[in-house]
């Protein structure tokens, strides 16, 4: 039972693992300081409609990128209205807190840009601005932004998702193994059970 048991727990998390996450590796630096390249990175597949702004999310469309996957930060979701004025970036006339940035450099000389985010898009940026070829160069394309519905995923920082799930398929390993090591002790110790001694006939007077 201990061995069905640890079989189902493990099989069940992995299966909750593919259907519900994956692992990207990250090749280019235009994510840097907050990701380097090489880092292996844990994301949730999730939909446009439950991204929020700041949020790193994964997305691939056709046009750009080479229709390869990238990771980008969100800047601006519809009807936001998202301006750099050489200065200081901001949406909906709010200064945007950046500690994330590379060198706390803002811009990294692309220059000034006035974008009004359209219904069902997002304004993305990588954290390296003088390394991101992001919605800044795409002007032409809707301003720059990037339909919702392009998203594939979404960056989990907090490392308690990952280490329970991780802790659920060794649990399971360990409990399956335990159950087997249980079984075959049983079996061994049946197998040198002495065989019950026959019946002494006496003889009848």
């Amino acid at each position: 039972m201990l061995a069905v048991l640890g079989v189902v727990l493990a099989a069940g998390t992995l299966w909750t693992v593919r259907s519900d996450y994956t692992m990207v590796t990250l090749s280019g630096g235009s994510m840097e300081p907050t990701y380097a390249p090489g880092d292996r990175i844990f994301i949730a597949k999730t939909s446009g409609a439950k991204v929020r702004r700041g949020d790193v999310v994964l997305f691939g469309v056709p046009e750009r990128f080479d229709g390869k996957p990238v990771l980008k930060r969100v800047i601006g979701l519809g009807g936001d209205h998202v301006v750099f004025d050489g200065t200081r970036l901001t949406v909906d006339r709010t200064p945007l807190k950046e500690p994330y940035l590379k060198d706390g450099e803002v811009d990294g000389g692309h220059g000034p840009y006035d974008v009004k985010v359209p219904a069902g898009r997002m304004f993305l940026l990588g954290d390296h601005r003088a390394n991101s070829y992001d919605s800044r160069y795409y002007a032409g394309e809707d301003s720059g932004t990037v339909p919702v519905t392009a998203v594939r995923g979404r960056v989990l920082d907090d490392a308690v998702v990952p280490a329970v799930l991780g802790l659920g398929v060794l649990l399971g390993v360990i409990l399956a193994l335990a159950g087997g090591v249980c079984t075959l002790v049983g079996w061994l110790k049946r197998r040198r059970r002495p065989a019950p001694a026959a019946p002494i006939a006496h003889p009848v007077a």
